[in-house]
């Protein structure tokens, strides 16, 4: 650090300026700036009206000033040598990324509810250590469980675990996954807001390159449809903030409408089986609203959320209505716009008025229908919007573009593979078989002296009028059931947030690769799934700190890029491109990574820092 150096002589003082420096991994000084004697000082400070040590003290914070000597003054000469090979196999570029979401990490307290599990069983090895890092390692170099432990390495804290541990702490965390998650939840309410009067709930499908069957990897329809191959599925339950609460494993065999449920009951303190209270989720309020989609529309799902003040906002489809429903749906009068009670619409005067159709073009008109299943009693809101009709209708013309090419470009009587998937252009392709007879050429039919008919299918393909006719009519309309009594807009405001949970699909499939496994054990893969829910919850965090001004490939990109040089006996150099992004994550986590040369009792400082949660 620069500082004054007086020079004591037996006639005289004079004054220079001394920074400190490494040389070799040790702490020396050296002069920088030579000031003058007592007598040139006193004079300039008695022109000034000051005494010396102001002087000197004004002197000195104009040097660091102009020279540009940081808070810590520190100055670094490190020795490299032309003819000096580099050390074999040593690693001397480490990531440092991490350590922002190790800050969250430990904010959660997930090192206090490992040690808890730890506690529960005898092993040597650091539950939390295995945990921290395979996490850390799934936002930033997602793989396998193997390539993981090689690429942990590059941390800047290498871990002290081996290969085993990893799997044998895969284990561990299964056998406390309700328990993992509650305390998860429980701890970020101190990191996060929490928005639990509205809970949204989806499922997933994971495909695995197997071919048998075990009690978790399961086939079902669509799979056999789509891959061929077991599937496992995951429930995943989001607050209102889109923060993930919980989430659940189960075999893909089974009907993902039943697993909304137990979960449901665990997070508010239901056991599944036997209907006691239980620890749940330490959420606000428990009169929640369940929000998902069409697949979970069942009486089973409306019923237990009717009870007790819960309440659903849950998709309806229109097509699978009741013929009675949707008479009515389709009946022209009686439509309003949202936040307007003061006048109904025909929506034939307006989709056949230009005029009138360009004004309402982006307006959201409803309706509201009494309806009713086998137990509970429910509106029906449906909503048509014009834009939504017109995006429908280009993207099903699209569709039927390609359904035409396909048929044009097959050979003549050659089969095309066909589909009802809803999505799948293939359902707008209409198959017409015949059949026809070949007799052998004679000179066959006299070498076997008997006469053989052949018989051949002919296939002949053409566009399917009647499913685009019965598609046409469903375009631009929406429906959702609830048992809701308030206004309409904070209805439907409910139910279309619910692309916050296929954005948090979308991250852990494409960002974290979480459909990579290379396990074959049942608790194992359920805990590779927990490690991924953890990750996801705390990039979601990282995201929320940042104030969601960066993109995903942004955010991770950096932090996969972030990485030091080791500068041996002095410290470590950054090795990445400072930007504004990098200078968001270090105001916001109060550490620095970003000098030119940051020392190991710095760094030493910022392990203990993080380690301390907040």
């Amino acid at each position: 650090m620069a500082r004054i150096k007086v020079n004591t002589s037996t006639n005289s003082k004079s004054y220079s300026i001394i920074d400190d420096y490494y040389r070799n991994g040790k702490r020396t000084t050296r002069v920088v700036d030579t000031i003058g004697n007592y007598e040139k000082v006193s004079k300039l400070a008695e022109s000034e009206g000051i005494d010396v040590d102001t002087w000197l003290i004004n002197y000195l914070n104009n040097y660091k000033e102009k020279h540009g000597v940081p808070f810590r003054g520190e100055k670094v000469i490190i020795e490299k040598y032309s003819n000096k090979i580099i050390p074999m196999d040593k690693i001397n570029k480490y990531n440092i990324g991490y350590l922002f979401l190790e800050d969250i990490y430990y904010s959660l307290k997930l090192d206090k509810t490992i040690n808890t599990v730890a506690k529960k069983h005898k092993f040597e090895f650091d539950l939390n250590e295995v945990l921290s890092y395979l996490v850390y390692s799934r936002i930033i170099f997602p793989s396998s469980k193997l390539k993981t432990y090689e690429l942990s390495k590059n941390f800047i804290e290498t871990p002290k675990y081996n290969l085993e541990n990893i799997y044998r702490g895969l284990t561990y965390l299964c056998s406390n996954l309700d328990y993992i998650q509650r305390e998860l939840y429980n701890n970020s309410k101190s990191v996060v807001d929490r928005k639990t009067r509205i809970f949204y709930y989806d499922c997933t499908n994971y495909y695995f390159d197997i071919s048998e069957e075990d009690d978790l990897r399961k086939y079902t329809g669509n799979a056999k449809d789509k891959k061929g191959k077991p599937v496992v599925g995951m429930g995943l339950f989001l607050d209102g903030n889109g923060y993930p609460i919980a989430m659940n494993i189960y075999p893909g065999s089974d009907n993902e409408s039943t697993t909304l449920i137990p979960l449901q009951k665990k997070i508010i303190g239901i056991d599944p089986l036997t209907d006691f209270e239980i620890d749940g989720f330490d959420i606000e309020n428990k009169n929640t609203i369940i929000c998902t989609d069409a697949a979970m529309c069942t009486d089973q799902i409306k019923l237990f959320n009717v009870e007790k003040g819960r309440a659903f906002v849950i998709t309806q489809s229109i097509k699978k209505l009741k013929k009675e429903y949707q008479e009515e749906v389709f009946k022209d009068d009686n439509w309003r716009i949202v936040g307007d009670l003061s006048k109904t619409y025909k929506l034939s005067s307006i989709l056949n008025n230009e005029e009138l159709r360009k004004k309402y073009y982006e307006t959201v008109f409803y309706k509201i229908v009494q309806t009713e299943t086998k137990s509970v009693k429910q509106d029906l809101i449906v909503t048509f919007q014009i834009k939504y009709k017109d995006y429908l209708t280009n993207v099903r013309n699209g569709q039927i573009e390609r359904a035409k090419k396909k048929i044009s470009s097959s050979s003549n009587g050659d089969k095309i593979k066909l589909s009802t998937n809803p999505n799948d252009y293939r359902r707008f392709i209409k198959e017409d078989i015949s059949t026809s007879k070949k007799t052998k050429n004679k000179e066959e039919e006299n070498s076997l002296n008997e006469s053989k008919e052949k018989e051949k299918f002919i296939y002949s393909y053409s566009i399917n009028e009647d499913t685009i006719k019965d598609e046409e009519k469903y375009d631009g309309y929406y429906g959702v059931t609830t048992n809701l009594n308030g206004e309409v807009k904070d209805i439907l405001k409910i139910s279309k947030n619910r692309w916050e949970i296929e954005e948090n699909f979308r991250i852990l499939k494409s960002d974290f690769e979480s459909g990579d496994i290379y396990l074959s054990r049942e608790d194992r893969i359920t805990a590779h799934f927990l490690t991924c829910f953890i990750s996801l919850l705390i990039y979601r965090i990282l995201e929320n700190k940042l104030n969601y001004k960066y993109t995903n490939t942004e955010i991770i990109e950096k932090l996969r890029e972030m990485e030091v040089y080791e500068e041996k006996g002095t410290g470590y150099s950054p090795a990445y491109v400072r930007n504004n992004l990098t200078d968001d994550l270090h105001d916001v986590f109060c550490f620095r990574t970003d000098y030119e040369i940051t020392t190991y009792e710095d760094f030493k400082k910022i392990f203990k820092q993080l380690k301390k949660g907040r």
